[in-house]
């Protein structure tokens, strides 16, 4: 018994049932002759046209039965059933020698569709905010500039205009309002001479900020020897005592 044989009529009602069971709508072989090679395939001997209508049926039922296509809500698997509904209809139809136009072109149609490896859309990049610039701890520190002087001198050195510079940096990412800045000697010297120096040395470091862009209020104080970084005795002179402290807030 021939392939096209077996089965007889009872194969075409069964598909037909199929077919109507999964609701698929057949569409003239006008519209698939647009896009398929329905004339091709008309154009075949009978023997031809029912080994291609076979095959497109088998290729149809190994993807319907394909897990991989199955589980990955592939769009190719509703053509897969597609097409091997209406090739069975039109291998049906064959068996009574009768090639139907309309069945043979969904077959060819719904085959070309099952065989399109559809382009699924790239995922949507996913953007991540940026996190919140961190503030950096030293922004609440007592003393945001130490600025240290040589003795009986006023004058910035190059460290020191570094760290002024620091600070002016600083007062935006810090979001300070105000600075304040005050003035310090040593120890050696007269009281009087020394709130002199350390008022110079305030209003020194004052206009660096100010030439280094500062624009926000800047409250200048000097308070001479009497606030000591390190506690000497009287008279001596300390690296450490001759400053100017700046403070944001």
């Amino acid at each position: 018994m021939t392939k096209l044989e077996r089965g007889g009529g009872m194969r075409l009602l069964n598909l037909v049932s199929q077919s109507v069971a999964l609701g698929v709508v057949s569409l003239s072989s006008a519209a698939f002759a647009q896009d398929g090679d329905l004339e091709s395939m008309l154009a075949l001997s009978d023997a031809g046209l029912v080994e291609e209508l076979d095959r497109r049926y088998q290729a149809g039922l190994a993807m319907t039965l394909d897990d991989a296509v199955i589980s990955a809500d592939d769009p190719r698997y509703l053509w897969a059933l597609e097409t091997k509904v209406q090739c069975g209809i039109a291998l049906g139809f064959m068996e009574s020698s009768t090639r139907d136009r309309t069945s043979i072109g969904n077959c060819d149609h719904a085959f070309r569709q099952m065989t399109v490896v559809a382009e699924r859309p790239a995922p949507a990049a996913r953007v991540i905010a940026a996190p919140p610039a961190r503030r950096p701890e030293a922004c609440d520190d007592d003393i945001v500039g130490l600025i240290f002087f040589e003795f009986d001198s006023a004058e910035l050195s190059a460290d020191a205009s570094q760290s002024v510079q620091s600070v002016v940096s600083n007062i935006n990412e810090c979001g300070w309002n105000s600075l304040t800045v005050v003035g310090h000697t040593d120890q050696s010297g007269t009281n009087q001479y020394n709130q002199v120096l350390s008022e110079e040395r305030a209003e020194a470091v004052t206009n660096a900020l100010r030439s280094r862009g500062a624009t926000l209020p800047i409250n200048t104080r000097a308070e001479g020897e009497s606030n000591p970084r390190v506690v000497l005795p009287d008279g001596t002179r300390s690296p450490q005592n001759r400053r100017v402290e700046i403070s944001g807030r």
